[in-house]
């Protein structure tokens, strides 16, 4: 169902929801051509790989060195898993291209909604602030750096469980709070 009014709600059945569903299309309907820029990184969702078709590789690589050569992406529609996709078609390299799924407008909360006390900043203390930025500071990105420490934990622990191994895992205790 869907709340349409405080404790009232409208009811669907299945098969009025399936009626509903956008049918897969399996192609990317590119409805304009933007500069890069143009987009806010906010309405960024996932990324995927798109390779070609058979007998689409001529189309895709003139998209892709096309896009290139122009600075631009293409933005479109996707229709998958019964819902329809905004999307955003941008060259990878000089040989490829992504799909990056964009949010709609209304699936993202205003920044102006964010309560956002006042305070008053010292300029000794961005002076600091600056300086700690600057050291810690690289001059590229680089994604190897980092791990996903909570994924390896758990592959660590699968791997000792198909091993064989009885795995049990040691309660945490409970901080203890002292009013004084």
């Amino acid at each position: 169902g869907y709340e349409f009014a405080k404790g009232q709600y409208v009811l669907f059945e299945p098969d009025e929801l399936k009626a509903l569903e956008a049918a897969a299309t399996h192609t990317i309907d590119i409805v304009e051509f933007l500069k890069a820029d143009q987009i806010d990184r906010q309405y960024l969702d996932k990324v995927y790989y798109l390779g070609t078709d058979k007998g689409g590789a001529r189309a895709y690589k003139l998209l892709a060195q096309a896009l290139n050569e122009t600075g631009r992406i293409g933005i479109g529609k996707y229709a998958a898993r019964g819902k329809q996709y905004l999307v955003m078609v941008r060259p990878m390299g000089d040989k490829g291209l992504v799909m990056e799924q964009l949010h709609y407008p209304d699936e993202l909360r205003s920044f102006a909604e964010v309560p956002i006390e006042d305070a008053t900043v010292k300029p000794a203390e961005l002076k600091l602030a600056t300086q700690l930025i600057e050291q810690a500071a690289s001059d590229k990105f680089a994604p190897e750096n980092y791990r996903d420490e909570v994924r390896e934990r758990m592959l660590e622990l699968i791997n000792r469980k198909v091993e064989g191994e009885d795995i049990t895992i040691a309660p945490t205790a409970e901080p203890e709070n002292k009013i004084i």
